[in-house]
């Protein structure tokens, strides 16, 4: 998915509200909106993947506002708070279509989008979405295909989730590669979380999305060797979130890749109208 008019709003907001994070300087920070409204500007003549035109925004940001994690606090407290809501709910987490679903439900942990805003209460929100299930199901086809999986983590909090699902997964006799973010950027996990969460002692390969690089979803032109030929050998990459999705519905259209489960809450009306399915949606979603 390309980059659209409609994502500039959104992406300035996150850019405003990282850098308020970090300072308390209004003239510095409106600099910084300035400055990265026009850079969005030049770049959507570009034609590139929307998460590798707002990664660059989001490093310009951090870059000047002179902090790279800024939600460092705000992960640390999500991915607390996310363990003591697991452990409330987990005994209801049985069957793959469960795990599933509390990973997506566990996307609503996101500070990272507009148009989406956290629940003060997570279990109670959580008690009543597991009730609804999910929006589109395609979690019976998805099961069949998970011989051989590439996990695409997104948030912290929702990593919490996915370290689940991934138990789940590795139970039921897949093999799974869990790739997570190299560095810091905006709230998404990165090795650090992952390591800190032990899930390289649950899946067969923990590998990183760039080799350094602060980076959203899935640049294809970033990825390690390890995590090609990961890719290139699965029969399945589960994808969480919208950036995940971002990224590879446009890869889809150019490069052979296995299916995608796309795993995520529909946050937002560009991803709603690009997918077809209504903003609000829960969706496991099958890409063959």
């Amino acid at each position: 998915m390309q980059i659209t008019d409609r994502c500039f709003d959104c992406l300035l907001t996150r850019i405003e509200y990282e850098c308020r994070i970090a300072s308390d300087n209004d003239s510095v920070i409106n600099e910084i909106v300035d400055v990265c409204k026009k850079e969005l500007t030049k770049a959507l003549s570009e034609k590139l993947p929307s998460p590798e035109i707002s990664s660059r925004i989001h490093r310009t940001a951090c870059e000047m506002v002179g902090n790279t994690d800024p939600y460092k606090e705000i992960k640390e407290t999500t991915n607390n708070e996310a363990e003591l809501f697991l452990s409330e709910i987990e005994e209801r987490l049985v069957t793959f279509r469960d795990c599933a679903l509390a990973c997506v439900i566990a996307n609503t942990l996101d500070y990272g989008s507009k148009e989406h805003k956290v629940t003060d209460d997570f279990v109670g929100f959580f008690t009543g979405e597991f009730e609804k299930g999910f929006s589109h199901d395609d979690t019976d086809e998805i099961e069949k295909l998970c011989r051989r999986v590439v996990y695409l983590c997104d948030n912290c909090g929702e990593i919490v989730f996915d370290k689940k699902f991934i138990e789940h997964l590795k139970n039921n006799g897949s093999h799974v590669t869990v790739v997570v973010k190299s560095r810091p950027i905006i709230n998404d996990a990165t090795i650090k979380d992952a390591l800190f969460l032990e899930i390289d002692k649950i899946a067969d390969n923990l590998y990183e999305n760039t080799s350094g690089v602060s980076e959203l979803g899935l640049n294809m032109n970033l990825i390690p060797e390890e995590v090609e030929d990961a890719i290139n050998s699965a029969t399945l990459i589960i994808s969480k979130g919208m950036a995940n999705y971002e990224s590879l519905s446009e890869y889809k259209k150019t490069l052979k890749l296995p299916p995608v489960a796309y795993l995520m809450m529909v946050k937002c009306e560009p991803i709603a109208d690009n997918i077809q399915i209504p903003k609000g949606s829960r969706i496991a979603y099958l890409a063959r």
